[in-house]
């Protein structure tokens, strides 16, 4: 089968299914993308500029609009070109957040199209607003509302689209569902797996040192913004270090801004948050490493005593299905994205999101009890055995695209039947074997010589 994927981050949510497809020497897979250093072996990368973008004079509720649809030209002219060197894919999958996907069906009409469909904004029931901290402005809903427009749009041309969470699905409107399959997505469950032998080993955060006696508290974001509750991380600290005094913190993220808005006066989230509570901890026992290496992260979830997960009501990240994997003891909070994988005093454990004090104290007792700790950790690897394993994710997968295309991806080809020669009529022998005698025939051989 020929397939094309398309996300400006190459290879996106798309990385297991592709590593999959490429394996099988009877697919072609092909992936239009905004240049970067990340490859595939296998994959043939179809590069598209970024297209400039002029937002003077574009009304701010249509600039999100206005980036997809130029996105869409971008990576329909890339499309045109594939078409006309003869490519015509079986199956386009790809994500439709920037819009990249809109034009592809006057291109290829009859190829059938998955596309990603990851949250519907909303105003009032998610994250907006959520936060007092940062209320809503009623001046910017009409943005926030025409964020949607991609949406409707890709929900309008009539293809199929996917979501991996429940929450996620919740959060389009009722007609719009039946459109969208859920594919709940999985682990690389042998490479997040949990390490008995973790805690005899000594890890390092640039100065900073976790030795086996050591208490490590755990925290990871893309990006350290209060969307995922950092601000409530950072609160929880002082009390947290005052109680005990063998507790170091590991705080992963970039400085960037995934979602929500950067800070006033130009600084980082991590900056401001240093400025409130800075003064109040232990700063040699708090890490901020950034972004670390994929081995790193796995070896510092598998080590950690306390793994915290916080999120506004959005969409829930791979470090939560990782954690759970790796057989972390999570404290996460009490919002809708967490509490599809977690169910308090089984697999984690729930806090109120935006309460520093409860979760600095949910942290503490969990630190001192030993039994609970095993038992989360043995029911949050258990968890991930039965609902997040690679090899579902990716039955999930080829079983849509079989429904989509007709075939699914992964089942082998069924050999051809051998046809064998049928045997002499009984009865009407030759001349030599009525008689025995043989008749020799020459052989013509071929000589193959090495190069």
């Amino acid at each position: 089968m020929k397939f094309l994927f398309v996300h400006q981050n190459y290879p996106g949510q798309f990385l297991h299914i592709v590593r999959q497809l490429v394996k099988d020497e009877r697919h072609e897979v092909l992936f239009i993308t905004e240049p970067n250093a990340n490859q595939i072996a296998g994959v043939r990368k179809i590069p598209y500029t970024r297209p400039v973008i002029d937002i003077t004079e574009t009304h701010p509720s249509a600039r999100e609009l206005d980036n997809g649809v130029r996105r869409a030209d971008a990576v329909c002219r890339a499309a045109l070109g594939l078409k006309h060197l003869g490519f015509s894919p079986d199956m386009i999958i790809g994500h439709h957040g920037w819009g990249e996907m809109l034009n592809l069906p006057e291109v290829w009409p009859d190829a059938p199209m998955l596309g990603y469909m990851e949250f519907y904004y909303q105003y009032d029931r998610a994250d907006v607003g959520f936060d007092p901290e940062f209320p809503a402005e009623p001046l910017d809903f009409p943005r926030i509302r025409a964020k949607n427009a991609i949406n409707h749009i890709a929900l309008n041309l009539g293809r199929t689209g996917q979501t991996p969470t429940n929450w996620q699905l919740s959060t389009y409107p009722e007609w719009a569902r039946p459109g969208v399959e859920l594919i709940w997505e999985g682990v690389d469950l042998e490479k997040c797996s949990p390490d008995p032998l973790a805690r005899k080993k000594t890890l390092r955060f640039g100065d900073m040192t976790v030795k086996p006696t050591d208490k490590l508290v755990t925290f990871v974001s893309r990006d350290l913004e209060p969307y995922r509750g950092f601000h409530v991380m950072m609160r929880a600290l002082p009390e947290l270090m005052r109680a005990r005094k063998d507790v170091k913190v590991v705080i992963v993220g970039g400085d960037g801004v995934s979602y929500g808005s950067p800070p006033s006066g130009g600084r980082t989230w991590k900056e401001v948050m240093l400025a409130e509570v800075g003064k109040d901890i232990d700063r040699n026992r708090v890490a901020f490493p950034g972004r670390i290496p994929y081995g790193d992260y796995l070896a510092m979830l598998r080590r950690s005593d306390a793994h915290v997960y916080l999120t506004y009501p959005f969409v829930a990240s791979w470090s939560l299905r990782e954690s759970l994997a790796a057989g972390c003891p999570v404290v996460g909070s009490d919002t809708q994205p967490v509490q599809e994988f977690i169910t308090h005093g089984h697999n984690g454990l729930l806090v109120p999101c935006l309460d520093p004090h409860a979760l600095a104290r949910q942290v503490l007792d969990l630190l001192e009890d030993k039994a609970l700790s095993r038992t989360l950790r043995a029911n949050a690897r258990a968890y991930a055995e039965k609902h997040l394993a690679m090899a579902d994710y990716l039955a999930s997968y080829n079983r849509l695209i079989e429904r989509l295309t007709g075939e699914n991806p992964s089942r082998p080809v069924e050999p051809k039947a051998t046809v064998r020669p049928k045997p002499p009529a009984i009865g009407r022998l030759s001349g030599a074997a009525r008689t025995g005698a043989s008749k020799t025939v020459p052989v013509r051989r071929r000589l193959v010589t090495a190069a």
